[in-house]
């Protein structure tokens, strides 16, 4: 496992001037208890408003008169405003604050899930989808900063990083609940509910937090910003309407566009003099595991899986509440996996943990085979099947859940902690979007469900293939 560069013991009165160390502001003295708890809570309240949507999404297109073609975009406008603003704000949470922008970030998703709540067409909910999913990204991003600002390296922060990935397990979990109790009154409730507890949060984060940065000097890479920000909305606009065909004139331009533009945002990082992204991460081990981990975390298990409460509702006439609560089982089984996972320090390796996460994934859903079609067998005899692979696949995504954020702040220099978790999330959520477009694509195509299933467990088996043969080469590692 890759470590931090060993600096060279400092004066207490040089460590507030050692360039290039995350430090908290004079004026303040962070306090890691209230760190971790505000942080964890804000992310957890960020997820729900990810999920909420995933067992209701047949009320609020009923509600929005949604086409069947349309309905794909109730899913995918948050993962779109985090794929395009995680990275960014993460870059630019290193040099000008993490406190400034996760303040950003909470009162701004309550303000755009209020927003949400009070939509009347297609169009503006997912417009307001994706301004969460930009708010929600300055939470994700700046979240794993502020801890590394609060915890020093070691035991403390492998826990609290613990506890965080936890925590994105448990908000993944209370949003189908809070999603299937309220909706029941109205859809409408859950949205206002995720935007009380946002406003909540801002207020105890306004009081508890320290400031918390690493300036690097130079001006903010706003063209980098506009450029990656096209690229990916670019692709993940590509990957949403590909479902309806993906050899469609739009669809096709819409890919080379993306590619053009990255190519163009590798040039421009090449020259600016604070980066987004420092390119030679790009040759870093530790680096590839920890994107590749997220990318296939979201393309093999949350692509499926954001699907999965559709595919059970239909396949067994379920209750959106009672799609719910079975959803619980995977994430609920996540979440304690994901807390107790610190335990494992020292005797296992992220990376390990990360292949065994997804071993355990592609295994589990194995299961599925058969259980979710038009066809599927009766009731009674599905559930011996579904439940157990619903808890082995909450194992393993504890595990990922785990280990992403420790990779994510490990993988690169301290002071750049909000970025490699940008990056690391960027991974997650570009692979998120991607799965959700294809699994639906697969599973209306003549497989069926099951051709998704076999499409997770392929690319979960992928993932931890890659992720193993990714060791650090270095002279004991």
């Amino acid at each position: 496992m890759a470590q931090p560069p060993v600096r060279p013991l400092l004066r207490p009165q040089q460590l507030a001037h050692a360039p290039g160390d995350t430090r908290v502001s004079p004026r303040t003295t962070a306090r890691p208890a209230a760190t971790l708890a505000v942080t964890a809570l804000a992310t957890a309240v960020a997820l729900m408003n990810y999920t909420s949507p995933l067992t209701a999404v047949p009320a609020i297109s009923a509600a929005l008169a949604t086409p069947a073609s349309g309905q794909a975009w109730l899913l995918n406008g948050t993962p779109l405003g985090l794929a395009v603003f995680l990275l960014v704000v993460g870059s630019l949470a290193d040099d000008y604050g993490r406190r400034r922008l996760f303040l950003i970030g909470t009162v701004a998703l309550g303000v755009t899930t209020a927003a949400g709540a009070l939509a009347t067409t297609t169009l503006a909910f997912t417009l307001a989808r994706v301004a969460q999913g930009a708010a929600s990204a300055a939470i994700l991003a700046t979240s794993l900063g502020l801890l590394v600002g609060a915890f020093p390296a070691g035991t403390a922060r492998i826990r609290a990083t613990g506890i965080w990935g936890a925590f994105v397990s448990g908000g993944i979990a209370l949003g189908p609940l809070v999603a299937g109790s309220l909706g029941t009154v109205d859809w409408r409730l859950t949205y206002a509910a995720v935007s009380v507890a946002s406003l909540i949060t801002a207020a105890f984060a306004f009081r508890t937090l320290s400031e918390s940065h690493a300036p690097r000097g130079g001006r903010p890479d706003l063209v980098g910003a506009a450029v990656l920000g096209a690229a990916m909305t670019a692709l993940l606009t590509a990957l949403t309407l590909g479902r309806d065909g993906w050899l469609r004139p739009p669809v096709a331009l819409l890919l080379l566009a993306a590619l053009a533009l990255t190519a163009v945002f590798v040039k421009v990082e090449r020259r600016a003099a604070a980066p987004l992204i420092e390119l030679s991460l790009l040759r870093s081990r530790p680096f590839l595991v920890s994107s590749a981990g997220g990318l296939f975390t979201g393309f093999a298990v949350i692509g499926l899986f954001s699907c999965l409460p559709t595919l059970l509702q239909r396949a067994l006439g379920l209750s959106a509440m009672g799609t719910a609560w079975l959803f619980l089982l995977w994430s609920g089984s996540s979440f304690v996996v994901a807390l107790q996972a610190r335990r494992l320090t020292g005797r296992v390796s992220a990376r390990h943990q990360l292949a065994a996460g997804f071993v355990l994934h592609a295994v589990a859903v194995l299961a599925l085979l058969g259980t979710l079609g038009a066809t599927a067998a009766p009731a009674g005899g599905v559930w011996p099947r579904l439940i157990p692979a619903l808890v082995v696949s909450g194992v393993g995504s504890g595990l990922l859940n785990a280990a992403l954020p420790r990779l994510a702040v490990e993988s690169v220099p301290p002071e750049r902690a909000a970025m490699g978790s940008g990056a690391n999330n960027t991974a997650r959520y570009i692979g998120s979007s991607a799965g959700v477009a294809v699994t639906i694509a697969v599973a209306a195509s003549g497989g069926g469900a099951d051709a998704a299933v076999l499409q997770s467990v392929g690319l979960s088996l992928v993932a931890a293939v890659g992720v193993m043969l990714l060791r650090d080469r270095r002279p004991g590692r």
